[in-house]
């Protein structure tokens, strides 16, 4: 079976079929020329006439080296989409009688995943009869959203699912640009696996006392 030959994305030398053209860049005169006399000046450099704005009246040409700068094309698109973040979706889960601290922890791991770019899919979850405590896990998540103002948006409101109210939150502009700004992970960290941020458990402390030998009493003379 034949290869199918690649259209190229831009017009270059015989293919250029205006009567005249506008040359731009620095190795030439600017200015409108016959398109045969640009040519005749691209090949003088031993270089390529490419049509880089066809749109414009008279089409608008550079003279370059075309294999070059198709690969420098092809640079910058690989940069850009290196660029392009991946959206990351942390789970932040309260319960219907979240209490302040618990509330406070959550909030601050919240900031944390915002300023590193990912979006926040809370929610509230009822066990058994706490679903009529559903006004409760509104209120609670509505709080959430205001304590985060600053740094995030809300995508969407508070919405009761089966046994779950949930709340979607996505980091702002300023923030998802700080966000990208820092540097990339490298290619071959493993990225670690997403966990609901649940309730925090105290730990506790253990402190081994040694009891020391009393000293022994001085013998009477």
């Amino acid at each position: 079976m034949p290869r199918q030959q690649v259209e190229e994305p831009f017009k270059i030398n015989q293919k250029i079929l205006a009567r005249e053209v506008r040359l731009v860049g620095d190795n030439v005169e600017q200015g409108v020329y016959p398109t045969d006399q640009a040519r005749k000046m691209a090949q003088d450099q031993n270089l390529d006439l490419v049509e880089i704005s066809p749109t414009a009246t008279p089409p608008v040409c550079r003279v370059i080296d075309y294999s070059k700068f198709k690969y420098e094309q092809k640079k910058k698109t690989r940069e850009l989409k290196a660029k392009q973040t991946k959206v990351v979706l942390k789970e932040i889960r309260f319960g219907p009688n979240t209490d302040e601290h618990d509330f406070a922890f959550k909030v601050k791991h919240a900031q944390e995943f915002l300023r590193e770019g990912a979006k926040i899919k809370s929610y509230v979850h009822f066990v058994g009869r706490s679903i009529v405590f559903k006004e409760r896990g509104e209120i609670l998540l509505l709080k959430f959203a205001q304590a985060l103002e600053d740094l995030a948006k809300v995508e969407q409101l508070p919405k009761l699912e089966g046994k779950r109210m949930f709340l979607y939150l996505a980091p702002k502009a300023a923030v998802v640009a700080k966000a990208a700004a820092k540097p990339a992970a490298p290619a071959d960290a493993k990225p670690k696996a997403s966990k609901p941020i649940a309730e925090p458990k105290a730990e506790a402390t253990e402190q081994n006392a040694e009891t020391a030998p009393a000293p022994a009493a001085d013998a009477a003379e």
